[in-house]
């Protein structure tokens, strides 16, 4: 009796880990081409200035512009990519120095950075956003508010390597 339930919790053992570690191989293809690279938007890059300065925040601050970085194809978060952020504020235009300022990404490819609230130009409030550090293509974001007394926007890059 004791062969008989060795055999069958081997059997059992075998089986569940057969199961597991095929269900994780047909799921990582599958998860790993839901991470394409962005696309560059069309205006992305309209006022770009390139090396922006690495900031704590930009202006007087009060609004939040938030957003993630990760590889593309296995969707890694990315540490330590400088986004640069710029937009038509309360405080200046997007074409304006004052307007502009970088952050890094954190260990789980997060960033944040305060900046004056972001109004209406060309009848539209948005962003600007670029990653542009050279380890992966060059990437920018023109996201749009729902509305223009949002105080938040969230852009988010999946990038292909250089």
């Amino acid at each position: 009796m004791t062969n008989r339930l060795n055999s069958r919790r081997s059997f059992l053992t075998a089986a569940s880990a057969l199961v597991a570690g095929g269900a994780a191989g047909l799921a990582l293809p599958a998860i790993a081409q839901q991470f394409k690279a962005t696309k560059s938007m069309r205006g992305g890059s309209n006022n770009y200035r390139a090396g922006a300065e690495i900031v704590e925040r930009i202006g007087g601050g009060g609004f939040w512009m938030t957003g993630t970085v990760r590889r593309a194809g296995d969707g890694m978060p990315l540490e330590g990519q400088r986004i640069q952020i710029w937009a038509h504020t309360t405080e200046g235009h997007e074409r304006d120095p004052q307007s502009h300022g970088a952050t890094l990404t954190d260990a789980n490819g997060e960033f944040r950075l305060e900046m004056p609230q972001i109004v209406p130009a060309f009848g539209q409030a948005h962003g600007h956003l670029a990653y542009d550090s050279g380890d992966f293509k060059t990437v920018f974001l023109r996201p749009v508010m729902a509305s223009s007394k949002d105080t938040t926007l969230a852009a988010h890059f999946i990038l292909q390597p250089a």
